[in-house]
């Protein structure tokens, strides 16, 4: 998913959050700048739906929610405030909330040509800092390919695992729970980037 920036003004918080509650185009904030959301392709979509659906399953039960797309996370407060794909968070505050999710379990970004180096890298350091989150998954949507940061008890140190086989499981030891990799990409056909339109 491509950014753009839309203004060279400046913007408070409150600015922001007023806008974007009336705004029909999601923005990301950043450091006062605000950045247009792009559109997605249908692999996007279906990805997002598909993790969506395997994630509510597990945490709905036990009282979470389970957001994609259009809910944004506050990663960095007052400074960052960002538009995940998939967004899972068990925290009270959160679970009752209306437009910001603060206290975030497990996100999700589902990768695009123009998105990866931007989720890989900015997103990523980000989000580290976010005191609740656990897992970070990053899910290519040209071939079966996920990538999933782990927090461990150690300060800033995070592991590292991929994962390339349609029979591949991935186990969220710190929340009891896995998925498969054939659950994320079901009823996916991968498209080459080139012949996206």
């Amino acid at each position: 998913m491509g950014h753009a920036q839309i203004s060279e003004q400046k913007y408070t918080v409150a600015e922001y959050l007023e806008m974007e509650e009336k705004s029909e185009i999601r923005h990301e904030f950043y450091d006062g700048e605000i950045f247009a959301m792009a559109g997605t392709t249908m692999n996007h979509n279906d990805i997002v739906d598909n993790v969506r659906s395997l994630l509510k399953s597990v945490f709905v039960p036990k009282g979470c929610r389970v957001f994609s797309e259009n809910i944004k996370v506050e990663a960095v407060p007052n400074f960052f405030y960002p538009y995940p794909d998939v967004i899972v968070t068990c925290a009270k505050e959160d679970v009752n909330g209306k437009y910001i999710v603060k206290h975030p379990s497990i996100l999700v970004e589902v990768l695009s040509r123009t998105s990866a180096i931007y989720d890989r890298g900015f997103k990523l350091r980000m989000y580290k800092g976010i005191p609740s989150l656990q897992y970070y998954m990053l899910v290519s949507q040209n071939e079966f390919y996920v990538e999933l940061f782990t927090r461990t008890e150690q300060k800033d140190i995070w592991t590292y695992q991929t994962f390339d086989q349609p029979s591949d499981i991935i186990n969220f030891e710190l929340l009891n729970f896995n998925i498969t990799l054939s659950g994320i990409y079901e009823n996916i056909v991968f498209i080459p980037d080139e012949e996206i339109v």
